[in-house]
């Protein structure tokens, strides 16, 4: 009885130690928070950032646009602040204005995106998404609804660009997990994704 009484207490202090060892090394949300913001700012400072957005969005810097160099922007295009609390960070590719999206209406999208923290750590980041392959299945919200789960599921941020542009837009967001997807949030991972809007055809 004493023997088996023994083995217990070992078989207990060996999982408690384990237990112990396993906590010690668990993250603290606030250091997640800590790391995504070093992880973004990492990013962003290798890019060339603009806190505001021009008053007329058809005056936004694109992909597109041409220099004074007579070159279109491309990569150097601008990354432009749409929250105050700077969480969301939007690169315009392909701007259109001709159908802009009203609150209510359908949008389909397809994404591509990869873990800035990764890029932080040096680890090549492993891009994740439907947009070169359709059999990942569509991906749709009902713009600026915050019921529906079909549209809360993707997170607030991948709308706020429909604010400045319209379907058939392209945009590279940098996306803090505040606002990206519902189910990924306390991971803390920030994200560079890139977004095109599509309208549905019926």
């Amino acid at each position: 009885m004493k023997m088996k009484n023994r083995n217990i207490l070992v078989l207990t202090l060996g999982l408690l130690t384990l237990i112990n060892i396993s906590c010690s090394k668990t993250q603290s949300y606030s250091e997640l928070l800590r790391e995504e913001e070093k992880a973004c700012n990492w990013y962003l400072a290798s890019k060339n950032v603009m806190l505001e957005l021009p008053e007329d969005a058809r005056d936004l810097i694109t992909s597109e646009t041409i220099g004074e160099d007579g070159l279109p922007y491309g990569e150097d295009a601008p990354f432009y602040k749409l929250d105050e609390e700077g969480y969301v960070y939007m690169q315009v590719v392909v701007a259109s204005f001709e159908e802009m999206v009203d609150e209510g209406d359908l949008v389909y999208f397809r994404f591509l995106r990869s873990s800035i923290k990764d890029m932080y750590e040096g680890l090549t980041p492993v891009q994740m998404g439907n947009q070169d392959y359709l059999p990942n299945g569509t991906t749709s919200f009902v713009y600026k609804n915050t019921f529906l789960s079909s549209s809360t599921t993707w997170g607030t941020g991948v709308q706020m660009p429909l604010k400045y542009v319209g379907y058939n837009s392209e945009v590279n967001l940098v996306l803090k997990s505040y606002y990206g997807f519902t189910d990924e949030q306390t991971y803390c991972v920030p994200y560079i994704m890139n977004i095109k809007y599509f309208k549905p055809e019926y």
